[in-house]
């Protein structure tokens, strides 16, 4: 992805004094625009000894090409005194600073006031997504943010990590008409799908190179009988997602043309995934999308070494992460709740939250929508789920 280069190092700036925020872009964007020399982060202490979100911090302006010296300097964020004493060490041992009080406790934001003096002081909207000149700080009057994200930024930043998916993100967009046929099939079959799904995992294999697939026309899945759904299996030989097909009174037997096409009907969740990942696409509104976003929560570089969820789909808009959930099934409030923490911990106020499901609204669903609204998750339920109303969807701005 190409970095940010529309901005370039302020010249009366060498220091830029940073006021820690939970919402992890405040801590970055001043960064990534002005290019100072060295950022000063006043955070809490458990931050300032955090040493996986330092390298993670670190790891993000060399993967924006942003190159900075970071310090941190701990201080209660709540006292304002201890703030201020802070602020003015900093002010008296390095030269040419400017304070951004896009973030930062209440407490922060006065202790600045009252010792800024001459120094350049400024603050960014993200309602205007634009920065603005507090004091004495003429660089950033009315300037416009064009920064553009990846997902990987947007974890990093966080102290997290992006790891290894489920697919190969490049290969897909090669793969969007196959992608566009699955769906196709899902919505005539949407009803019978999963029970088929558990058919197909019954009668295939999943280890590398075997393509081949064959057995019953009833088999035992999840300790209950499912019969092969002759139409549905002619739909995905018309498709051209399986090959070879043939059926008999007692039997069937075809080939998958790819392990890819081969995962997605070997997976309950896939099509409907992959659907969204399409309609991000063709929104031709974000800078990323990446299908089975894992994150290492703790900044490791693999599974074993920390938390990690997975994300079904992110998008990036500008500054702005997008955190997308798929269901097959009803939504329960456990999948709101993990939703939306995952938002809260990597983007913050400001980034958008949402779950997808294939059920079509009912009346029955008012609770899981009204806790929806209570977190700010967007819910989009089948009827919405056609290519050109998703894109609508997706790509509306909160």
């Amino acid at each position: 992805m190409a970095k940010n280069r529309a901005y370039g190092r302020v010249k009366d700036m060498k220091t830029l004094i940073e006021l820690y925020d939970e919402r992890p872009i405040e801590n970055v964007l001043g960064t990534e625009v002005f290019h100072p020399e060295e950022t000063v982060l006043l955070c809490p202490p458990d931050v300032a000894s955090n040493s996986a979100l330092k390298k993670a911090m670190e790891d993000y302006f060399r993967h924006r090409e942003c190159p900075v010296k970071l310090t941190f300097v701990p201080v209660s964020m709540l006292d304002a005194v201890k703030i201020g004493k802070q602020l003015s060490r900093i002010l008296e041992t390095r030269e040419d600073c400017a304070i951004d009080i896009s973030g930062g406790t209440d407490a922060a934001l006065f202790a600045a006031g009252t010792v800024s003096g001459e120094t350049p002081v400024y603050t960014y909207s993200r309602k205007k997504n634009a920065f603005f000149e507090i004091m004495n700080a003429p660089f950033a009057r009315g300037l416009p943010c064009t920064v553009r994200l990846d997902a990987e930024s947007c974890f990093l930043m966080a102290g997290g990590t992006l790891l290894q998916g489920r697919g190969d993100n490049r290969a897909l967009k090669a793969m969007l008409p196959e992608i566009d046929r699955l769906f196709s099939v899902y919505a005539r079959y949407r009803r019978v799908w999963n029970r088929q799904i558990s058919y197909i995992q019954r009668i295939s294999s999943s280890e590398p190179g075997v393509l081949g697939a064959g057995g019953a026309l009833t088999v035992k899945a999840d300790n209950r009988a499912v019969t092969a759904d002759g139409g549905l299996f002619r739909a995905l030989a018309e498709a051209g997602l399986i090959r070879d097909f043939d059926m008999t009174d007692d039997a069937l037997s075809f080939s998958f043309p790819s392990e890819t096409v081969r995962f997605w009907l070997r997976d309950v969740g896939s099509v409907l995934e992959l659907q969204v990942y399409r309609a991000c696409l063709a929104a031709d509104c974000f800078d990323d999308v990446v299908l089975s976003a894992v994150v290492n929560w703790e900044g490791g570089r693999d599974q074993r070494s920390g938390v990690t969820n997975e994300i079904d789909v992110m998008a990036v808009r500008g500054i702005q992460p997008v955190f997308i959930s798929c269901k097959t099934c009803e939504i329960r409030t456990e999948a709101l709740n993990e939703l939306a923490i995952l938002r809260d911990r990597f983007g913050g106020k400001g980034s958008r939250a949402i779950i997808v499901t294939s059920a079509a609204a009912t009346r029955s669903r008012t609770p899981m929508r009204r806790r929806a609204a209570e977190l700010e998750i967007e819910v989009i339920e089948w009827g919405d789920l056609q290519l050109d109303r998703l894109v609508q969807r997706l790509g509306m701005r909160k």
